[in-house]
């Protein structure tokens, strides 16, 4: 087992849950990043909460895959899930996605997301320097849209929806096509967390989260993996019962 900035860090941070796609759980805030493989670029599901982070991201991925990013999806606006995007920069056919709005929001709440990542301990230098250089997505995703990683219709389908609103006005989940008898992967972003109870901030939309929930079950079904912005990769019946959970507590038919 190698550490950290040593080869072979790759293989011990990440758990992989299909082939061509992995995950990592960041220290810290316990955050999910996902990675999912084409046969050219990766697409990278969130990006930690600093440039530094970021980076390491980045560096291990290469070096799981062999291959650039070349794909960022941004799951909401948190900043553990969206401050380390302006390291993937070196890509210069970058392309960032983000639920329709997210860029105007993020735009708007740089400075506040600067101060939410300083309360929670990030060090002030760090959140500025990240705050100065957001990167806000340039691809919006209303609906559904379909991302093919190998641009010929033969390599790893990604599918981006815009499950939301329910932890925040701006949620997208990720899905990772199976191949070769492998199930589906669903990165859900903070609208499903199994490390604790789901975090319901001044933002969240509680009124509309079982729906988003139901939403995110239509789209992985009953037999895929669902990956929680924070925690241990479940089941649909772990989302279902979530759904539930949080229906009863905000009162939602």
């Amino acid at each position: 087992m190698g550490t950290q900035g040593e080869p072979g860090a790759a293989e011990a941070h990440w758990e992989r849950l299909a082939p061509g796609v992995a995950r990592r759980r960041m220290p810290g805030w316990d955050e999910t990043i996902g990675a999912i493989a084409g046969r050219t670029g990766v697409l990278v599901v969130d990006t930690g909460a600093t440039l530094r982070a970021g980076a390491e991201i980045r560096r291990e991925v290469t070096e799981l895959f062999g291959l650039p990013v070349t794909h960022v999806a941004l799951t909401h606006p948190h900043f553990d899930h969206v401050l380390g995007t302006a390291a993937f920069l070196g890509f210069s056919g970058l392309k960032v996605y983000g639920a329709v709005g997210l860029d105007e929001l993020m735009q708007r709440e740089r400075e506040a997301m600067r101060r939410t990542a300083e309360r929670h301990g990030v060090d002030p230098e760090e959140a500025a320097e990240a705050a100065d250089l957001l990167v806000l997505p340039h691809h919006l995703v209303s609906g559904e849209v379909a991302v093919d990683l190998d641009g010929d219709g033969d390599g790893q389908q990604v599918l981006l929806a815009n499950v939301g609103p329910g932890h925040t006005a701006h949620d997208l989940a990720v899905l990772a096509v199976g191949r070769d008898g492998a199930p589906d992967i669903v990165f859900c972003g903070d609208l499903v967390e199994e490390s604790g109870e789901p975090q319901a901030g001044s933002d969240a939309l509680p009124h509309a989260w079982p729906a988003a929930l139901d939403r995110l079950l239509a789209l992985g079904g009953e037999d895929a993996l669902y990956v929680p912005g924070h925690g241990a990769v479940v089941d649909a019946g772990f989302v279902r019962s979530q759904r539930d959970e949080l229906a009863a507590r905000f009162g939602v038919a």
